[in-house]
């Protein structure tokens, strides 16, 4: 009954804090999406002077960078609070976590903002931005490092407090996330603290840009995860109660978390298989350890799609497809998240044509790139956060979800998945006739390919309005669940294992063996290509500032 009780006031305020950052981010960067796909159909000119790629940045990073951060950190909170729970101490250092990173944000925004950061969200070099953007971005980073410590602390608490017990599922799982997000963004704040910083600020010259993209990427894969680990606790451990059964296995759901923990980070170079200097070798070996990736997801599939067959059997529905017509599909918060899970097959398959060499050939740095990114990041992953969201905004508030509001995110989902299946199906059709990724619209020319790309840009255009009638329906929703909805219990659904359930091996919380494998394997796969590019890679390059006038 504990997960049903709602939590102190002072727990929740921080939660929500969380919570209000994400949703906000929500609104100003999907409008910086309308405008994006409004501009590239050329049918619309931005007004009051506004630069593309300042939008384009501001998109990414609030959305990419900040909107996923903050949900994640909040959520995860939440889940510990729940599990593990969180002492006063712990919770002011929550609170520091949260001023510090939205402090960053506000820094690095208003740098984007007064054009003073057109550098996208993967800032490449030798794009040079105002170093009070990276700054921001690196508050951001330390601001996220102080919950990750706080997470490992209130997990170490509840260990020494119940000696020789499993730690709670959920509490396994976000210390594997923040584990991961903890050792991948070292390369990132590397890259900002030692590179950037000092060359935005005139104390270095140059720039080894292949370096900092190998750090960035280093970084940027696993990035991907730490936005997709948070969508699978709740697949794994929550959806289960939502459709009223019960953990398909705990063992299976440890292993699959520990095995994208070790297999997510050292893969970046599958981003950069067109990239010169780095040996041939490398990028091989980094693409296999891309594919073991395979192995955890489809074993999350397996877990999900038989938690749902055998909870429908249980509740007596026959037939090969009986339990999946009997599935809560008028309920929002199984609805959002089960369109997310499908929209990961086609989602993941376009991962595999990014990471295979030969066909990367055919669409790196075009606009099936992007269509790929809104699949995982902006369906999948997105769409489980709503899914979360419209339990746990009341649950933190002391409101409950009404059928009228369930219903509007039954529809806020539909029109969601409408636009985002218009827009990212454009997208990928235009990157397979070479139609680019980041510029804005241009005729080039009058090229002929050029022309049988239009009406897929205006194809975006429509999928991306759509999409923003979808962001204004989830604000509004969020504003009501947050502050009007009637007072009551929203549960706090967390599925309860199976009463002869096997006993989960000791070994899978053994914290140093997992950690220091995903440790070898990240030595084995960077140290040598590393040190080749430290030592071989060709003068610097001076730095692109642009807008000029600096």
């Amino acid at each position: 009954m504990l997960k049903n009780v709602l939590f102190p006031k002072k727990e929740a305020r921080l939660y929500m804090a969380f919570m209000h950052v994400t949703f906000a981010s929500l609104l100003i960067g999907g409008l910086m999406g309308l405008l994006q796909t409004l501009s590239r159909s050329g049918q619309f000119q931005l007004p009051f002077g506004i630069n593309y790629y300042t939008i384009l940045t501001v998109h990414g990073v609030i959305l990419g960078l900040v909107l996923t951060t903050f949900f994640i950190v909040g959520f995860q909170f939440a889940l510990m609070g729940k599990t593990v729970g969180i002492s006063d101490k712990q919770r002011k250092w929550g609170w520091i976590a949260f001023w510090t990173m939205l402090v960053g944000t506000i820094i690095a925004a208003i740098t984007i903002l007064v054009g003073q950061a057109n550098v996208l969200y993967t800032f490449y070099a030798p794009l040079r931005a105002h170093a009070a953007f990276y700054i921001g971005l690196a508050l951001v980073i330390v601001g996220s490092w102080i919950a990750v410590f706080v997470n490992f602390r209130q997990l170490y608490v509840w260990k020494k407090a119940n000696p020789g017990q499993k730690s709670p599922l959920l509490a396994f799982m976000v210390v594997i996330n923040m584990a991961m997000w903890f050792i991948a963004s070292l390369g990132v704040a590397t890259s900002v603290l030692i590179q950037f910083i000092p060359w935005s600020l005139g104390y270095a010259a140059t720039i080894n840009v292949l370096l900092s993209r190998t750090l960035f990427w280093y970084f940027g894969h696993p990035l991907v995860y730490f936005w997709l680990l948070p969508a699978y606790m709740a697949w794994y451990a929550i959806i289960p109660k939502i459709i009223g059964g019960k953990l398909f296995s705990d063992s299976l759901a440890r292993l699959s978390f520990i095995l994208l923990l070790m297999f997510s980070i050292p893969v970046g170079f599958h981003h950069q298989l067109t990239e010169p200097g780095i040996d041939p070798t490398w990028k091989f070996i980094q693409v296999v350890l891309t594919f073991m990736v395979v192995i955890p997801t489809l074993m999350t599939a397996f877990s999900i799609f038989a938690t749902f067959e055998t909870t429908g059997r249980r509740k007596g529905h026959k037939g090969l497809f009986g339990w999946f017509k009997h599935l809560p599909w008028k309920d929002v918060r199984f609805l959002a998240p089960f369109i997310g899970m499908v929209a990961f097959i086609p989602g993941g398959a376009g991962g595999i044509v990014n990471a295979s060499h030969q066909v990367n050939t055919l669409i790196h740095n075009t606009i099936w790139v992007t269509g790929h990114f809104h699949l995982t990041v902006a369906t999948t992953v997105i769409l489980t956060y709503f899914g979360i969201a419209y339990w746990l905004v009341p649950h933190l508030t002391g409101r409950r979800l009404t059928p009228k509001l369930n219903k509007l995110g039954i529809i806020q989902t539909i029109i969601w998945t409408v636009g985002m299946t218009i827009m990212s199906t454009a997208m990928h059709i235009q990157g397979l006739l070479g139609g680019p990724r980041r510029s804005n619209f241009s005729n080039y020319a009058g090229g002929a390919q050029v022309d049988t790309w239009i009406s897929y840009q205006i194809a975006q255009a429509v999928g991306g309005t759509i999409l923003f009638i979808g962001i204004i329906m989830m604000i509004y929703i969020f504003i009501q669940l947050a502050f009007f909805a009637p007072r009551g219990v929203q549960e706090f659904p967390i599925a309860e294992e199976e009463v002869d359930a096997e006993p989960t091996p000791k070994i899978l919380e053994n914290w140093y063996l997992w950690i220091g494998i995903t440790i070898a394997l990240i030595l084995f796969a960077y140290t040598i290509p590393v040190i080749d590019i430290i030592k071989h890679s060709p003068p610097g390059s001076l730095p692109f500032d642009w807008p000029i006038g600096r």
